[in-house]
């Protein structure tokens, strides 16, 4: 049995990040060796997680990767028990590598992605680099909603991507400008881009609506169409995109800016921790 020391302990634990008690007991059980000890403490942090896996994880933070001189684009939601936890570097650094290598591999699911190598720990996976940051902080982390795009996208994450992330792929443009856009879309929350992406039973009911309060107010049958068609598109500048006014300058609606900028609008995800939508 290879002898215990406070060196011994103390290099098991600046390897692992575990208490020093835990680490202790790590060696005593594997007979003072270093590398068995290591695997001991990942089963049973393991074990631990099985115990603790149907814990509420309702804070977390969106890793991200975007910008103009990319071609492609990911965001992935990691959710976690508290909220200190989202401002852990390694919880921060987690999330931003789960997005790299979605962007780089184009995984189809949590545990193929999981199953990749980690950008920035060496020799380990994805999923080991979580299991180990479970066992440091003893807090149950979940990967939840990933998205890919292959195009150019801004992006932009709200107060550092602990409450939405918003990746909007565009053509042409600057980068400055698609940020500002993704800015007003997780201020503004928009339904869809176009007038053609609210569901047309949902326009149908409102056009209905519009219809009797214009029949009601007494307007002349002839003239109500047109009213309607009028009044649905103010309807329209509080659900679309590209029809509402621009949070930086609301006298022009954000499909001008975009004009303005030499940028066509083409899709947007906009997630919201906390909400499936």
């Amino acid at each position: 049995m290879a002898e215990i020391t406070a060196a011994t302990v103390k290099a098991l634990r600046d390897r692992t990040g575990l208490p020093m008690m835990d680490c202790k007991k790590a060696l005593d059980e594997c007979g003072g060796d270093s590398e068995v000890a290591v695997q001991w403490l990942r089963e049973r942090g393991a074990t631990v997680f099985s115990k603790r896996a149907d814990r509420s994880t309702n804070f977390g933070r969106f890793g991200m990767v975007c910008g103009h001189d990319q071609n492609v684009a990911a965001m992935v939601e990691l959710k976690c028990e508290s909220a200190p936890v989202t401002q852990n570097e390694e919880f921060i650094q987690l999330a931003n590598d789960l997005a790299s290598c979605l962007a780089a591999t184009n995984a189809s699911s949590v545990d193929e992605l999981l199953g990749h190598p980690s950008p920035s720990a060496d020799g380990v996976t994805l999923g080991e680099q979580k299991d180990e940051l479970f066992n440091r902080t003893r807090e149950v982390f979940n990967v939840g909603r990933m998205v890919r795009i292959e195009g150019t996208c801004g992006g932009y994450c709200h107060n550092s991507g602990t409450v939405s992330g918003v990746l909007l792929e565009v053509e042409g443009g600057t980068e400055d400008a698609a940020r500002d856009i993704c800015m007003h879309i997780a201020a503004m929350r928009p339904e869809g881009m176009t007038p053609d992406d609210i569901p047309a039973d949902i326009v149908d009911q409102e056009r209905q609506v519009l219809t009797q309060a214009a029949l009601q107010e007494g307007k002349p049958e002839n003239i109500v169409e047109k009213m309607v068609e009028g009044r649905l598109k103010n309807y329209f500048a509080t659900k679309v995109l590209t029809a509402q006014p621009f949070v930086k300058d609301d006298k022009i609606t954000v499909e001008k800016y975009a004009a303005d900028n030499g940028m066509k609008l083409k899709q947007f995800v906009h997630w919201e921790l906390g909400s499936e939508e």
